[in-house]
């Protein structure tokens, strides 16, 4: 979904504190903001244009003329004419919807020719007076809404059951819906066979809004979703360190439905982890034992793609590091009913921020329906020898962190392994055991970690134990943007963590 520019007029120093006003209204608004962006004229950067050039090309970008119109007529050009009303007949001239407020209850102190702008404005439009901001971002909150219910933008239904905006059933997969019908049939026992009449087979999944698709249909069973719903794709990036930099070795981008998407990215991750194969002893089959376990990953990319914020500009990634797979889908936990990071590593109940995409993936084998897909990433993590994944809220985001093993460490079967470029490990001397100890109780300073190691050479330090631990991935820093910080902070990885642990079990 994308946000309207509105344009709001006049540079007049008169009216600056409510110009302002107006953009701060409506970018902390949690409604107008998701619909909304402002343009105010003295936010534009320098640029060798003529000013009448660059507010007039804005007011043609915008999709709202805001008016703010007050006592002062302001600079006149060779025609006589202001900015402001240059703008108002420009917004006219274009059709756009135009909302003036005029402040003051009182004419008698405006500029005539003030005066007549606004007593034309008056004979187009319906104006609304303001006293103060307060009045001003009344009114203005009011016209806005009306005009995004006027517009439809404003939706009643959730955004996984309102239709999909110029999609139509003949934009969705005939042999799409069959292959899911055929899945959901064998493994939930799902009444409706392949061949049902699309129509019947979407309004028996609760998928159409009136005769038209839902948001939720096209991205179960559209032919081209991103067509309709550009973000809803999936960005895999992987990394051989333990940070985001660039070039990126790897980058894929996917799109397709939400079947697609999660088939993609759960297989981009298992092509790029460790694997050990077994012996054929047991089954004509070698097994394949992963560093990660393929359920705990396809749980977590599984949870992104159904519970995301699909009206968010914002796509899902799915980011492999050296010490740890990172999943970040758009979207918070429902605060209704309540629903916190701590309750997620206990018995908690399932509450989909998408139920219509949620049910089919139910229904193919994708997902559970009793919230037990996370507590079960936890224990089939656990029972690897992995950390317990992590969860957390970071703007807007919400991220989920799995913890690869140490590189060398391979997971435990016999047979061949297949590994990935392994890092050379420091020795498990008393100084880097401190240091990681030090650094897995809470963030340190250097001059903490160096303290904990015993070594007073504070060079020695930064070349021999501190460089090592960061290149590594076992110690990472809190400002990585800012390494010379004097606030920089040291603190343990996932990959230390691992390493801490299976060193302590070796001694």
């Amino acid at each position: 979904m994308s946000t309207a520019s509105i344009f709001v007029s006049s540079v007049q120093k008169e009216l600056a504190e409510e110009r302002r006003a107006v953009k701060a209204y409506v970018e902390g608004d949690p409604l107008l903001r998701r619909f909304f962006t402002v343009f105010l004229f003295e936010d534009a950067p320098a640029a060798d244009t003529r000013a009448d050039a660059v507010y007039l090309d804005k007011v043609d970008c915008a999709a709202l003329y805001v008016g703010l119109l007050g006592n002062e007529y302001g600079f006149e050009d060779a025609q006589g004419l202001s900015p402001t009303e240059r703008e108002f007949d420009r917004a006219t001239r274009r059709g756009k919807p135009r909302f003036i407020f005029v402040k003051g209850t009182d004419d008698r102190a405006r500029h005539p020719k003030m005066a007549a702008l606004i007593q034309r404005a008056g004979d187009q439009l319906i104006r609304r007076r303001f006293t103060g901001t307060a009045d001003l971002t009344a009114a203005l909150y009011a016209s806005l809404v009306e005009d995004l219910d006027g517009t439809g933008r404003l939706r009643t239904k959730p955004f996984d059951a309102a239709a999909c905006p110029d999609a139509t059933i003949g934009d969705l997969s005939r042999e799409k819906l069959d292959r899911f019908l055929a899945c959901a049939q064998a493994a939930r026992g799902y009444p409706l066979s392949p061949g049902t009449a699309m129509a019947a087979a979407l309004a028996h999944l609760n998928l159409l809004d009136g005769r038209e698709p839902s948001h939720a249909g096209v991205l179960l069973f559209g032919r081209e979703p991103q067509r309709f719903l550009l973000t809803s794709e999936v960005k895999c990036l992987h990394f051989h360190g333990t940070e985001v930099r660039k070039p990126i070795p790897s980058y894929q981008l996917y799109r397709g439905t939400v079947f697609e998407l999660v088939d993609q990215a759960l297989d981009f991750v298992m092509s790029k982890i460790a694997r050990r194969v077994g012996t054929r002893a047991s089954s004509p089959a070698a097994p394949v034992d992963y560093e990660l376990p393929r359920e705990a990953v396809a749980e977590a990319i599984v949870n992104a793609v159904t519970h995301r914020d699909y009206a968010s500009n914002a796509s899902l990634q799915v980011m492999l590091f050296a010490d740890r797979l990172e999943v970040w889908n758009p979207g918070e936990l429902p605060p209704t009913p309540t629903l916190t990071i701590a309750d997620l590593r206990q018995p908690h109940a399932s509450i989909p921020r998408n139920p219509l995409i949620a049910e089919p993936m139910f229904l193919a084998r994708y997902a559970e329906k009793a919230g037990t897909g996370i507590l079960d990433m936890i224990a089939r993590c656990r029972a690897a020898g992995l950390p317990a994944p992590e969860f957390r809220q970071s703007g807007g985001q919400f991220v989920q962190t799995l913890g690869r093993p140490p590189a060398g460490v391979a997971p435990e079967a016999t047979g061949e392994v297949t590994p990935q470029v392994p890092r050379k490990y420091p020795a498990s001397t008393p100084q880097v055991l401190a240091v990681l100890a030090a650094a897995s109780r809470a963030e340190k300073t250097r001059e903490e970690l160096q303290a904990a190691a015993g070594v007073k050479d504070r060079e020695h330090f930064r070349k021999v134990y501190l460089k090592g631990l960061l290149e590594t991935g076992l110690l990472e820093p809190t400002i990585p943007d800012r390494p010379h910080s004097s606030k920089q902070r040291y603190r343990l990885t996932v990959a230390g963590h691992a390493y801490l642990k299976k060193t302590k079990e070796h001694k």
